[in-house]
């Protein structure tokens, strides 16, 4: 049966490289093909704010009219605001309705291995879990503004699907990072790698001869030869699908720590 209007779910789409972003319009877009679509999302780049959130700023919503505009949406900038910030001030300020999914991206980069500890997308993503919303975070491993996001359209469409018709438990929400430049070979859900950035910061002078430091450094996979991770899938050309919880208990850990801290 068709959907009516009143009876289409309702989807909020947010990022962290800001309302302009391409990927920002390819998600919702194709959210649009099938739900009512609310775009809240920051006024300028907030790549790297993880979960952070704006606690002595004041924070301003925009309505925006972009170019790349779906008809029916409508989209918001946050100025100042952080993901976190986009998602918190949608569900109480400025969406119609408790939203039926939260999707965040597409990032214009990786999410993949430990990255989702520091990512503004997957904050997003992991703020929907918080609040017992089916939520996912979407990245392409392509930094460019000019990334081709179409090569993988036909498999973000199927995802999406599938999380509609088995969405996430409560407090879980998922990281699905996309290969670049080819068609995905598939879809794998794994587990994420573990890994660390080496030599992170680059020092710098200025012309006045002071330093200063800019983020740099690489990604290095501490699991090289797991073939169950993220990162070997979607150097595989697939599609990875992690599920990720808001709790982040060292379940396995517990009850090593009661028999040593327990008093």
């Amino acid at each position: 049966m068709e959907q009516t209007p009143a009876s289409r779910p309702l989807v909020l789409v947010t990022n962290d490289d800001s309302i302009s972003a391409p990927g920002l319009h390819v998600l919702t877009a194709l959210a649009a093909e099938w739900a009512d679509v609310v775009c809240v999302a920051p006024r300028r780049p907030q790549s790297g704010k993880s979960s952070a959130l704006t606690v002595t700023d004041a924070l301003r919503v925009f309505e925006e009219h972009p170019a790349e505009a779906v008809d029916g949406v409508k989209y918001y900038s946050v100025d100042n605001g952080t993901p976190v910030d986009c998602v918190k001030l949608a569900l109480y300020a400025i969406v119609p309705r408790r939203p039926d999914f939260i999707f965040s991206g597409i990032n214009h980069g990786s999410n993949s291995g430990t990255n989702v500890l520091y990512s503004g997308t997957m904050g997003a993503a992991i703020e929907g879990a918080v609040e017992s919303i089916p939520s996912a975070g979407f990245s392409l491993l392509h930094h460019s503004m000019a990334a081709d996001f179409s090569l993988s359209e036909k498999f973000v469409r199927d995802i999406m699907e599938k999380m509609r018709r088995n969405p996430p438990r409560a407090g879980v929400c998922l990281n699905i990072n996309i290969p670049a430049r080819i068609v995905p070979l598939g879809v794998r859900a794994c587990r994420s790698c573990r890994g660390r950035w080496n030599e992170g910061y680059q020092r710098f002078a200025s012309p006045l001869g002071h330093d200063f430091y800019m983020l740099a450094g690489r990604f290095i996979n501490e699991e090289p030869d797991a073939t169950d991770t993220d990162e070997y899938w979607l150097a595989q050309g697939y599609i990875s699908v992690v599920p990720v919880s808001c709790d982040m208990t060292a379940g396995d850990e517990l009850h090593s720590t009661a028999d040593t801290y327990d008093i």
